[in-house]
């Protein structure tokens, strides 16, 4: 593309920076031990970017009023991002200043976190709730901090057993399609990101009891084991690669049978060693024939709620891949890949900049001497 793609830059937006300081947080665990320099810069940055969403004097949604956002990608709060920024934060740096805003009454006061309202336990671009209380659930899990942060952590916790009995087919929270999908976003296009997302969870928290040696959770008198909540992570991914109805696979390029009409400009545009202009492609876009290139790996936006499936470039509804939707794939596809007895789960890495939580045992006394 050589035609110009302005960007936008906004002077307020907690939600966008909260979210793009929890992203540099969590790279700089992952590059930790093998670029250290980049590590330290990517703290920098998400040090920066979170002061900019602290800042009082810019609390309002970074789509207020933006007719180019807005309509699009429209955030209904940023009290999630601060949760999911400063647990990162927190992880990335041992700051306990970003703990204590994390586990803050007001945070889930704000995002209504404990009211018990379905909707926000289905993670979204837009709603981070559910992975921030995850998220601050291994740390309850795995080193139990205790006082002054265990009442929140028992509450985020609490939540997130919660969230995942409401995955579950056996509570009725959602609707499902007979081919076996929940419907996290009542039937609404695009449902497969959210299936995705909430396999990624189920996994993570099933690895997470497991590493530990808890057997399962309860759902109200009822006890959950572990493979139940894993089951429905497998199948959910199941149902993406193509064991539903149509025995169709949404990612593009896996199995025999996926879209071959995806609503992607570089897929569906010759290699012809021709440029052209942003209208030019359109009469591709059009076109009733498959694509002449593949975007291998792809997610398409999947079925309606009667597990039927367009295969129209034109009904972005059903063939839009999506960065959103694609790293909730990625992330679950990983997440349920066994390695070993503990299902691969990392346990102490994520932690390694946390402080000890409790005063440090004295050194020995020297030895005796006459």
């Amino acid at each position: 593309m050589d035609y110009p793609r302005p960007a936008i830059a906004v002077s307020a937006g907690p939600d966008l920076a909260g979210e793009m300081a929890a992203a540099l947080a969590a790279a700089s665990i992952v590059f930790r031990d093998s670029n250290a320099a980049y590590s330290r810069r990517l703290v920098r940055g998400a040090e920066t970017l979170f002061r900019f969403a602290r800042d009082q004097g810019r609390r309002r949604s970074y789509c207020r009023g933006n007719p180019f956002i807005e309509p699009y990608y429209n955030s209904t709060g940023y009290y999630d991002e601060y949760m999911w920024g400063a647990t990162w934060l927190y992880y990335a740096t041992g700051n306990n200043t970003y703990l204590s805003l994390a586990t803050n009454r007001g945070l889930p006061k704000n995002s209504r976190a404990f009211l018990g309202i379905p909707d926000l336990s289905v993670p979204s671009w837009d709603n981070k709730l559910p992975a921030a209380m995850l998220l601050l659930t291994r740390f309850r899990i795995f080193l139990s901090p205790g006082y002054p942060y265990e009442d929140m952590l028992r509450m985020y916790h609490n939540v997130t057993a919660l969230n995942m009995c409401s995955y579950l087919p056996q509570f009725a929270v959602f609707n499902w399609t007979k081919g076996g999908l929940i419907q996290l976003n009542h039937g609404r296009p695009q449902p497969l990101q959210y299936a995705a997302n909430a396999a990624f969870l189920a996994s993570l928290f099933a690895d997470y009891l497991n590493a530990t040696d808890v057997p399962g959770f309860n759902c109200g008198p009822n006890f959950i084991p572990i493979h139940v909540l894993r089951s429905f992570a497998t199948s959910q991914v199941d149902y993406i690669m193509g064991k539903n109805p149509l025995k169709m696979s949404y990612i593009v390029g896996y199995g025999d049978k996926f879209p071959r009409h995806v609503h992607h400009r570089g897929a569906s545009i010759p290699h012809n060693k021709r440029r052209y202009s942003c209208t030019g492609g359109w009469k591709w876009k059009d076109s009733s024939k498959p694509n002449p290139n593949n975007v291998t790996g792809a997610m398409v936006g999947g079925p309606d709620r009667f597990d039927h499936f367009h295969d129209s470039r034109n009904n972005y509804s059903y063939t839009e891949p999506t960065l959103a939707g694609n790293a909730g794939l990625v992330a679950a596809l990983v997440s349920l890949t066994v390695t070993d007895a503990n299902y691969g789960i990392d346990k102490n890495s994520i932690f390694e900049a946390v402080p000890p939580l409790y005063p440090q045992s004295p050194p020995p006394p020297p030895p005796w001497r006459p």
